[in-house]
């Protein structure tokens, strides 16, 4: 069985490590100059995932198996590269390599529509690029869909493409 909750003050850095490792595939996915700002911008949002951020963890069994970023409405998600959206934002969505193919993203994911939704918000975003195909895959599937004026291209990376959910 899956649960999800808010990580604790003691599981930040495992929490971390398990998101780093979960991104670790795109270094042969993705150009180097690409792969090199994605793994800065990982490294930057965990560092700083501070009051404003709602940092949920996937557990099975006592180990931590997925992790999920949800911003609050407004907040600066991305450090200036894009505008700030007047809903939600999640990011960094992960689940580890061994518990991959188990529900862990969609309830991740479900998790994050329902705090959406107790926040009274009427939409959640996200950014995501061409490189996650499994993760765009689960979010065409809830019904996210474009919303371009939110992209952003990160110098020497792929485009980052926003999309919202209505909720």
């Amino acid at each position: 069985m899956v649960t999800i909750r808010p990580v604790r003050p003691e599981e930040r850095a495992a929490a971390a490590a398990l998101v780093e490792r979960a991104y670790a595939e795109y270094a042969e996915r993705m150009m180097p100059a690409a792969w090199a700002a994605l793994r800065e911008a990982v490294g930057a949002a965990l560092a700083h995932a501070g009051a404003a951020v709602e940092w949920l963890v996937a557990e099975r069994g006592g180990a931590l198996v997925g992790s999920v970023l949800l911003y609050a409405p407004a907040v600066d998600a991305y450090g200036g590269l894009t505008g700030r959206a007047p809903w939600p934002e999640l990011r960094l969505l992960a689940v580890a390599p061994e518990a991959r193919g188990a529900g862990v993203a969609r309830r991740l994911m479900d998790a994050c529509v329902a705090r959406t939704r107790a926040m009274g918000a009427d939409a959640l975003g996200l950014h995501t690029s061409s490189s996650m195909t499994a993760a765009r895959a689960l979010y065409a599937a809830m019904g996210f869909v474009r919303e371009p004026q939110y992209d952003f291209p990160p110098d020497g990376a792929e485009l980052v493409e926003a999309y919202r959910l209505a909720l």
